[in-house]
């Protein structure tokens, strides 16, 4: 079935992951969705990702991270850039997520990275999402 919004599927699979306290989630591959999941594996949000082979569509297996007591180290996603209002940021608007704990992720001329990364870059580029 086809999704209007792969970014938001993708956030939302993890959501409800990590609701059901699911060891991985399953998602759709495409590179933009594989940068993502390198970025949060790199911040520590995921605790890795892999590409299963055998399937006759391609899809990217993320293992979820939960801290002591089953806590996901994700508390929160959103998504916001849209595709009926896309979101743009220059290289001194893009914002800190509760104080530089939170990552914006942000899709630049130079690739998908975090927010700060952007920032130290001094590129803008669309504001795709939140994670915290």
């Amino acid at each position: 079935m086809p999704v209007t919004d792969p970014v938001a599927d993708m956030l939302t699979r993890i959501r409800n992951g990590i609701q059901a306290r699911h060891d991985s989630v399953l998602v759709p591959h495409s590179k933009l969705k594989l940068s993502i999941a390198q970025l949060l594996k790199d911040q520590g949000y995921i605790r890795d990702f892999d590409i299963p082979r055998g399937q006759a569509y391609p899809n990217l297996r993320l293992h979820m991270s939960y801290r002591t007591g089953r806590e996901s180290a994700i508390r929160g996603l959103k998504r916001v850039s849209k595709p009926g209002l896309r979101v743009y940021v220059g290289k001194g608007e893009i914002p800190r997520i509760y104080g530089g704990i939170g990552t914006a992720i942000v899709s630049t001329s130079r690739g998908v990275m975090t927010g700060h990364q952007a920032w130290r870059t001094g590129v803008g580029g669309e504001l795709l999402c939140y994670v915290w």
